[in-house]
C-alpha cells in the first residue's frame, strides 16, 4: 500500500516535557529574584525612569559550559563595579538560525558533533542559565524555535527576535507570550519597518499553536508583550547606528505609537562583519547617548575571553575562549570598554 506521510523523515525522538526538566533542574530562591529583579530594572529603563544603559555582551553562542561560566563570573565581577550606570547582561545564545547550513547551536548540537542530542542540549542550557543567575548576574538570550521558551523563558532576564526571524508570524507571536522584555532587530535588509511591525503585533493579544508545560500540542492564548523595543543593527546597505538614522528610527516609533527606546548592536552588519569595528561602533553611540539622545537605552557586544573565531572541526582541538560562530573581542578590550563607557557616563545622575 502507498504512503503519503513522513516521507522525508528519518526517524523522530521523543523530548522531556518543559515541567518535568524544570521540577528536574528548579529555580532557586536566589536566581528567581536576580530574574525577577532584572525585568523590573529593564521595564523602568525602557519607561525612562532608570537612567542606566542596558548592555548585552558575551559569546555569540556558547559552546563550552566551562569558558561559558568563566565569562560570567569576570562578567560579574564587572557588572558590580558599573552597576550604577551600566545594567550588564550577559548573552547566552544557544540558537542559532542559518541561512543555508552549520552548527545551530547548544541546544540543537550540544556535543558539536552532529549527534543532536537536543534533550540534553535544553538540559545543558537550563542548568548553565540557573547557574549563572545563581551568580547574580541577568542573562540573554535570542529566542529561535518556539518550543524552547517553555523550557528556559523563566530563568532568562531579556530575550531577542533575530534579523532572520524578526518577519515571521510565529515568532511575532511568540514574542507576544515571552514573560520578558523583548528586543527586535531589524531585517537582514537593514529595513527597519520589518521590526517596527514586529513590535506592533508582539503588543496584541495573538492565539497560536504551541506546547503546554506538559509538552503537549496546545493553542496558546496570550496577552501581548508591551515590553518590545527595536534593536539597529544594520543591513546589506550597511551600518544604521549614525545619529541621523538614530533620530529617524525613534521617529518611525513614535509615529507607529511604540517606546522610541532603542538598542544598537555593535557587531553584525553594524561593524561591517568585522569584530575588531564593534570599538568604532560603541564609541560612536556612547557619545551620542552623552550628547542628549535619550532614545539610546543599550548596546550589544560580542565578546568572548578570546579574539577571533575560530572553525569548528573537531571538538576536541578546540581553542578555549574561542568562537566557534562569529568572531568576538576578547576580555580585556570587553572589559575596556565598558570601564572606558562608566567613566564617560559619570554625568548621568547616578541611581540611589
Amino acid at each position: 500500500m502507498k504512503t503519503t506521510s513522513d516521507l522525508h523523515v528519518r526517524s523522530t525522538t521523543p523530548l522531556i516535557a518543559p515541567r518535568d526538566l524544570k521540577t528536574e533542574l528548579p529555580m532557586s530562591e536566589a536566581a528567581t529574584e536576580i530574574v525577577y529583579q532584572s525585568r523590573e530594572i529593564i521595564k523602568r529603563i525602557l519607561q525612562g525612569d532608570d537612567p542606566r544603559l542596558m548592555v548585552v555582551v558575551g559569546p555569540c553562542s556558547i559552546h563550552d559550559q566551562n569558558a561559558a561560566v568563566d565569562y560570567a563570573k569576570r562578567l560579574k565581577t564587572l557588572a558590580d563595579r558599573v552597576n550604577d550606570r551600566l545594567l550588564l547582561m550577559m548573552r547566552v545564545y544557544f540558537e542559532k538560525p542559518r541561512t543555508t547550513v552549520g552548527w545551530k547551536g547548544l541546544i540543537n548540537d550540544p556535543w558539536l558533533d552532529d549527534s543532536f542530542d537536543m534533550g540534553e542540549g535544553l538540559r545543558i542550557a537550563r542548568r548553565l542559565l540557573l547557574s549563572i543567575a545563581e551568580l547574580g548576574l541577568p542573562t540573554a538570550t535570542e529566542m529561535l524555535e518556539p518550543v524552547t521558551p517553555q523550557y528556559i523563558a523563566d530563568v532568562t532576564s531579556w530575550a531577542a527576535i533575530g534579523a532572520r526571524t524578526a518577519e515571521s508570524p510565529t515568532h511575532r507571536q511568540m514574542a507576544s507570550g515571552l514573560s520578558m522584555p523583548v528586543g527586535i532587530k531589524n531585517g537582514t535588509d537593514g529595513e527597519i519597518v520589518t521590526a517596527i511591525d514586529a513590535l506592533v503585533a508582539s503588543r496584541c493579544a495573538q492565539s497560536f499553536l504551541g506546547i503546554d508545560p506538559a509538552g503537549h500540542t496546545c493553542v496558546v492564548h496570550t496577552t501581548g508583550n508591551p515590553w518590545g523595543h527595536l534593536i539597529l543593527r544594520g543591513g546589506r546597505g550597511g551600518p544604521n547606528y549614525a545619529p541621523e538614522q538614530v533620530v529617524q528610527a525613534a521617529a518611525m516609533l513614535a509615529e507607529r505609537g511604540l517606546s522610541q527606546g532603542l538598542m544598537v548592536d555593535c557587531s553584525h552588519a553594524n561593524s561591517n562583519k568585522d569584530y575588531r569595528r564593534q570599538a568604532e561602533v560603541w564609541n560612536n553611540v556612547l557619545a551620542q547617548r552623552l550628547d542628549g539622545n535619550r532614545a539610546i537605552i543599550g548596546m550589544m557586544l560580542e565578546s568572548n575571553l578570546h579574539a577571533g573565531a575560530q572553525k569548528l572541526t573537531d571538538p576536541a582541538k578546540l581553542e578555549y575562549g574561542v568562537s566557534i560562530t562569529d568572531g568576538c573581542i576578547g576580555w580585556d578590550e570587553t572589559e575596556s570598554l565598558i570601564m572606558s563607557g562608566y567613566e564617560k557616563l559619570a554625568g548621568v545622575p547616578a541611581l540611589v
